[in-house]
């Protein structure tokens, strides 16, 4: 009778410990799921955006310097090459460091004359060479703004006869995207309470967090021949204006 009792204790036991690992292996294989995907458990994503306005410190803009020419190579390099030094050397001489002029591009290609093919049939000829063209494009950050309008008009005079992508923004952005990036954090967090008080349920921790920059600089383009530049015409003004900074956030965060 002993012996039976102690048999039945020991089945219980067993029963209780089984019932207890399986438990225990649910907690576990349930908190490592959470920890590994979040996003397939109860949560909720909102979205907010950020915004900070400042004083573009830089000018920035490129001008190019384009030669067609004949079949000799050399010379035509060499007056492009010229051309380009002079006005290099004119954007230097009024104050723009060396870091802030770089070189974009440098092309050299052929220009061909296609002929016709025969009416009535037969191999069509070859595609000659009849020159080739060179282009050399120069980008350029002005600090001073007071110099702009002089230094857009002085790269004409001096050779290049391409000037473009006029734009006006920050050479460090950092501090205004950190003060759009709070705005944007603070909108979506108030965003989140109230969706957690209209929905009845509390926000959990945060699992994800996700981030877009969007700078939206001021742009403009010269038409340098239709604006007389390069003819003994006045600068064109410039302003710079302000430059708005835009940070997009979404956080995901837990339902409790």
């Amino acid at each position: 009778m002993m012996n039976e009792k102690i048999r039945n204790y020991a089945w219980v036991a067993f029963a209780v410990a089984g019932l207890l690992a399986g438990y225990s292996a649910y907690v576990y294989a349930d908190a490592y799921s959470k920890s590994i995907q979040p996003s397939s458990f109860r949560s909720f994503t909102v979205s907010a955006e950020g915004k900070a306005v400042t004083v573009p410190n830089v000018a920035q803009f490129s001008f190019s310097v384009f030669t067609q020419g004949g079949t000799s190579i050399a010379p035509l390099v060499k007056d492009n090459t010229d051309k380009m030094n002079r006005a290099i050397a004119f954007v230097k001489q009024s104050g723009v460091d060396d870091k802030d002029v770089k070189t974009e591009q440098y092309t050299l290609t052929p220009r061909y004359q296609y002929s016709n093919c025969p009416k009535y049939g037969g191999a069509c000829p070859p595609a000659e060479i009849v020159g080739y063209e060179v282009r050399q494009t120069v980008q350029v950050k002005v600090r001073n703004f007071e110099k702009v309008g002089e230094i857009l008009a002085g790269v004409v005079t001096n050779g290049a006869n391409e000037v473009s992508n006029l734009q006006f923004t920050v050479d460090d952005p950092t501090s205004v995207q950190n003060e759009a990036r709070t705005e944007a954090i603070a909108k979506a967090k108030a965003k989140a309470e109230a969706i957690a008080k209209a929905g009845g349920f509390s926000v959990g921790r945060l699992l994800n967090i996700s981030e877009g920059y969007m700078p939206r600089p001021m742009y403009a383009t010269f038409d340098m021949k239709s604006a007389g530049l390069g003819a003994g015409e006045a600068a064109p003004s410039v302003e710079a204006g302000s430059e708005e900074v835009t940070v997009n956030v979404s956080l995901q965060y837990e339902i409790k």
